[in-house]
């Protein structure tokens, strides 16, 4: 994605979140976003071309988060703090209803981005109890392949407005404590103790 369409979807991320997106037509998309004619019809050529991209946008977004920390040598506890940490800061302003709309009425484009981003966040947690476990800190006995389908299954009903209605319960407070209850059920003894006193020293800095 080049950079003047990523500022196009900036930009469009906000007002979707606004405005929500099946109610607005591309010219109004356009006027909103103050871009000219010329510039947003050399990216989007149509409403479903407008909703894909959007939705690559998003992904990247998430996927940004592994290309600008190196983790390689990095405590497993550690990298799930700091994607948990990158995640509820990027994505805080996320709301499930906007998740429902565009399931609802763009199922197919919804269902293609939502396999692409559960495969790979799949792949990143595989990658981490694995990294865990060899570090000492996850438990020995865990199933990474049910860990890691479990954690998708919760990443989904975060997502459910029925279950977590936005005006109760904000993205970023349900996915801390989603991570909060991950750590402590993969970690051993000596996880656990390291996780506690590195959220107790985090929360120290924070005061």
């Amino acid at each position: 994605m080049d950079q003047s369409l990523q500022e196009i979807m900036e930009k469009a991320r906000d007002l979707s979140f606004t405005y929500g997106i099946r109610r607005m037509s591309l010219n109004e998309i356009r006027s909103k976003l103050a871009v000219s004619k010329t510039d947003f019809n050399k990216h989007v050529k149509s409403k479903n071309d407008f909703v894909v991209k959007l939705l690559e946008f998003e992904r990247e977004r998430f996927k940004s988060i592994f290309d600008e920390y190196n983790f390689e040598g990095v405590n497993a506890i550690d990298i799930l703090l700091t994607v948990g940490k990158e995640v509820a800061l990027r994505f805080k302003d996320v709301y499930p209803s906007l998740t429902y709309e565009l399931n609802k009425y763009y199922p197919e484009l919804y269902q293609q981005h939502f396999e692409i981003r559960k495969n790979f966040v799949f792949d990143k947690i595989k990658i981490n109890l694995t990294k865990g476990i060899d570090q000492g800190f996850y438990r020995q006995d865990l199933s990474i392949e049910l860990v890691a389908r479990l954690f998708i299954s919760r990443l989904i009903d975060l997502h459910n407005p029925e279950f977590f209605p936005p005006e109760k319960f904000s993205y970023d407070t349900l996915f801390n404590f989603m991570f909060d209850h991950l750590i402590r059920g993969i970690a051993n003894s000596k996880g656990l103790q390291y996780y506690e006193e590195k959220i107790k020293s985090l929360n120290t800095q924070s005061i």
